[in-house]
């Protein structure tokens, strides 16, 4: 039995295709120590983990005070949560003994803990993997006309981490992709753009789904045989409420039933009057009502996207933030759904757009192709045997 030091930061897309992994290691001997924010402890901790907590609001305040118009201003906001990340940890696992340590590809300064502690590392990629070169040419093009101080701050706050914790940092690319001997990554070769580019080092197990051990109070009796189409626009950015309307009027007088999540910050009352075909809910269980679901309307965030086809269901992805535009062009470019824009989306749009997906016989064959290249790579089974194997090699 091995002991494991997991790192991890406070948001679903980067906890959840965790759990079926952590549950998988446990269930072959390992001991698994989880670092993620109070809100998930219970999730974990139900895993069989020992679960300790870092302060997220301080965590959130530090990433976001390193500016949010360039992608070297949230290189250096990560670098500014080092004050916030290494000496929690490094505090609370005093005098602990670990073999290895599994962290998150962009959260929670996991190649430098790794450096710190001198453990071999694992590096566990939720979204698209990157190569040093693809990123380096992504953060040049994002660079142009770039204001000398952001550059500066680079400098002192990469300065500081040497001087500090006695470790050096070569270039952005470890500070935002927390590159490691192993990296498992929960897609497939055939949905990471450029797939192609990556070297054996580089695991891609397909999506890892598992129980997320939520209580609910969803009655998925009164949906099964109504083939309903779900909206949701995740767990983040889900405030909506001109979205969830405009939903309203493009499906309230169809024949479609429709599932709509708006999460736990929209009141449903805010909503007015919900059409007799809607079924409104703040949360909802959306794995098991992807099962019985013809269309799934989307903003594309890769857990969402993963689910969506693993269960062969066509998207309309309408991205919100971060990697969702390149999420929605890879549904689009392998035919399993289309992409919309918030900005200029309207009523009739939507309902067209859902005509279309619902009706053209190209969505359903490349739903189906994509759903098999997911389902049998293994997902967190495979991702433990990779880390197996890696054990078994240092």
């Amino acid at each position: 039995m091995a002991r494991v030091l997991f790192i991890n930061g406070g948001s679903e897309g980067h906890v959840n295709p965790t759990i079926g992994v952590v549950q998988e290691l446990i269930s072959r001997g390992e001991e698994v120590v989880y670092f993620t924010i109070e809100a998930f402890r219970e999730r974990i901790e139900k895993t069989g983990a020992t679960v300790l907590t870092f302060d997220g609001k301080k965590f959130i305040k530090a990433f976001i005070s390193g500016g949010r118009n360039y992608l070297l201003e949230r290189i250096n906001g990560l670098l500014r949560t080092a004050d916030v990340m290494i000496p929690s940890v490094l505090e609370q696992i005093e005098g602990e003994h670990f073999d290895y340590i599994i962290h998150d590809s962009m959260f929670g300064c996991g190649r430098l803990l790794a450096q710190i502690l001198k453990l071999p590392a694992i590096n566990s990629c939720t979204s698209f993997a990157q190569t040093r070169a693809g990123f380096d040419n992504m953060l040049e093009q994002l660079s142009k006309n770039i204001p000398t101080e952001i550059y500066d701050e680079y400098q002192s706050l990469t300065k500081m981490v040497k001087e500090k914790y006695g470790v050096e940092i070569h270039s952005p690319y470890e500070v935002f992709c927390n590159p490691a001997p192993l990296t498992i990554v929960y897609t497939t070769r055939e949905f990471q753009p450029f797939g192609e580019a990556f070297d054996q080092t580089y695991k891609f197990v397909g999506p890892s789904i598992s129980s997320r051990f939520i209580q609910d109070n969803f009655d998925l009796a009164a949906i099964k045989g109504k083939s309903p189409i779900y909206i949701s626009l995740g767990t983040v950015f889900n405030r909506a409420i001109d979205f969830y309307k405009l939903c309203f009027e493009a499906f309230e007088n169809t024949n479609h039933t429709v599932v709509m999540s708006i999460g736990k910050q929209t009141p449903l009352l805010e909503l007015g009057e919900i059409p007799q075909n809607f079924i409104v809910k703040n949360y909802v269980p959306q794995t098991e009502v992807l099962k019985y679901t013809k269309l799934f309307i989307t903003h594309g965030g890769m857990n969402s996207t993963h689910e969506g086809l693993y269960y062969g269901v066509p998207l309309i992805v309408i991205p919100q933030s971060a990697d969702q535009p390149i999420i929605a062009g890879q549904v689009a470019n392998i035919g399993a759904g289309i992409q919309l824009e918030m900005q200029s989306l309207t009523a009739n749009q939507l309902r067209e757009a859902a005509d279309h997906v619902l009706n053209h016989p190209s969505f359903p064959k490349a739903v189906a192709n994509i759903r098999e290249s997911f389902q049998k790579p293994g997902g967190y089974h495979q991702a433990v045997d990779e880390i197996f194997e890696f054990k078994s090699q240092i």
